[in-house]
């Protein structure tokens, strides 16, 4: 019976399969012997699959999902959960940022009684402005969502299978799976480690995967967007109604108007751009709205390597 599963998702990272292989089976080896790896390559154009496979045939408890193309970072990390097969269930990024030799910790934690044990970031080693963005992102998240998601946390963590298979029966098209984790509950607590630098390559999550990433989060876990529309309409409303009343006045105690040229545009733009922004914002939940209802998979796979 396997013990524990970890999922890796990985992308064009052929560079560091080789201390992706051997870290993770050293760090596993500390936890139990009855673990296997689910390395899941999500539609890499280099020699990834390749060397993954080189390294499955070395050791069958190395086991690889090739998706027919690349369906994102959380779609990948949804396919390993989902064929995933141990009592508990690891998930950490293969481009190594996530040291695998501290999943002991969180390993000790499921231990003593907890059913999640997420990472908690204290210290990026990254650029500048991603820490910015990364700081920024999480504490509006955190102030607009109907859920408690963790500040600074990220799909690194290990979980109960009860936990796993409640997130994998929710396949929602627009995944954020750190909210999807919060929103199921259990007994959660958050582990502190120290973000690694990429050890080789190219970062593969870029601005705009980020940005996407984001606006999935708030999207998914917040009805910020749509009850700010109803705040800026009543700003908007208010403001015309003090307008109205200072206009009234001044016709009827002074006998003149102001004229109306420049208030007319200000006014069109203003109520044009308020009304544009509804629309947009209407037209995102409905997109959302349509995604669900064509129930897509999130992911095919293409090969399977779990034999044993």
């Amino acid at each position: 019976m396997i013990q524990f599963s970890l999922v890796i998702p990985v992308y064009n990272e052929e560079l560091i399969i080789e201390q992706l292989f051997s870290r993770c089976i050293r760090a596993m080896e500390k936890i139990t012997d009855q673990f296997e790896i689910i390395c899941v390559d999500d539609g890499s154009t280099d020699r990834t699959l390749e060397k993954l496979l080189q390294f499955h045939y070395i050791d069958k408890r190395f086991k690889i999902l090739s998706l027919s193309r690349n369906f994102g970072h959380q779609a990948a990390i949804l396919a390993g959960i989902t064929y995933s097969k141990g009592e508990y269930v690891g998930i950490i990024d293969g481009d190594l940022q996530d040291p695998p030799e501290v999943l002991h910790l969180f390993y000790g934690k499921i231990k003593e009684g907890y059913d999640v044990a997420y990472a908690v970031r204290k210290k990026r080693k990254e650029g500048i402005i991603k820490k910015c963005v990364y700081w920024v992102f999480y504490r509006i998240l955190r102030k607009i969502s109907s859920v408690n998601i963790p500040l600074d946390s990220g799909d690194f963590s290990v979980m109960r299978r009860c936990v796993a298979d409640n997130m994998i029966s929710m396949p929602e098209q627009s995944l954020f799976l750190r909210g999807i984790r919060s929103w199921v509950g259990f007994k959660q607590v958050g582990v502190e480690y120290e973000r690694d630098k990429r050890v080789a390559g190219e970062p593969k999550y870029t601005f705009r995967k980020l940005f996407l990433l984001a606006y999935n989060g708030i999207f998914s876990f917040s009805n910020f967007p749509v009850k700010i529309l109803s705040r800026l309409g009543f700003l908007v409303t208010t403001f015309s109604f003090v307008y109205i009343c200072i206009t009234l006045f001044k016709k009827f105690v002074y006998g003149n108007v102001p004229q109306g040229f420049t208030s007319i545009i200000i006014f069109l733009t203003l109520f044009s751009g308020v009304q544009l922004l509804a629309l947009g914002l209407i037209g995102e939940y409905v997109i959302r709205i349509y995604d669900e209802s064509r129930k897509r998979p999130l992911f095919i796979i293409r090969d399977k390597y779990l034999e044993d």
